[in-house]
């Protein structure tokens, strides 16, 4: 069965940044509900006892259509809300160090030019979807955008994620209604980079 991540604070533990009914309703009301319908459908499927990497990164042996789409869009759901919320906190944000800062130095520049890139692929994704840093199979990283619940393993890249930007319209709009720009921004204050070096050393 796949599980929810468990948060480690409070849904108004991100304010100012993010406000607690955003909080709430997206990982109660939104996260909960991909989580819920991968699990029927893996089920229904005979997966339900994959890795959720593995999963998406084989749904072109689905045959069934309708599995496979709703795998794709649940199974992304359920995967990328749980990178996400697992890579924020409460008293974060700042920039990393250890090993994850130098390779960012030596792919981008610095780490302000990082911030730069992946903020306007983050803003600049039409509609639903997200931002993504992940480290390909040579150990580079990489930045990508996906549109809805896809990422880079159901798109196929051999990318492993280790950090996402959500810009669904639900995980600022309350907030931020179409000022996406302001909340791209703000996330930066939660973002956990001990979380993200440790996603970085698994995957390299």
């Amino acid at each position: 069965m796949f599980k929810q991540v468990d948060l480690p604070y409070g849904y108004d533990a991100l304010e100012p940044y993010l406000d607690e009914l955003t909080v709430e309703t997206h990982y109660a009301k939104h996260h909960a509900n991909y989580t819920a319908n991968l699990n029927a459908l893996a089920e229904e499927a005979d997966l339900a006892d994959m890795e959720i990497t593995g999963l998406l990164a084989s749904l072109d042996e689905i045959k069934d259509e309708r599995l496979r789409t709703g795998l794709r869009n649940n199974g992304g759901g359920f995967y990328n809300h749980n990178l996400y919320f697992s890579e924020i906190g409460p008293h974060c944000g700042g920039e990393p160090d250890g090993e994850l800062a130098q390779k960012i130095r030596e792919s981008f520049g610095s780490f302000a030019a990082f911030k730069e890139k992946i903020s306007a692929l983050a803003v600049g994704q039409f509609g639903s979807g997200w931002a993504w840093l992940s480290v390909a199979k040579d150990g580079g990283l990489i930045l990508s955008a996906s549109a809805n619940q896809d990422n880079p393993i159901s798109l196929g890249t051999g990318h492993t994620p280790i950090f996402t930007i959500d810009v669904w319209e639900h995980a600022y709009y309350l907030k931020y209604k179409n000022l996406r720009a302001a909340y791209v921004d703000a996330f930066f204050h939660l973002v956990d980079w001990n979380t993200v070096n440790e996603n970085y050393k698994k995957a390299r």
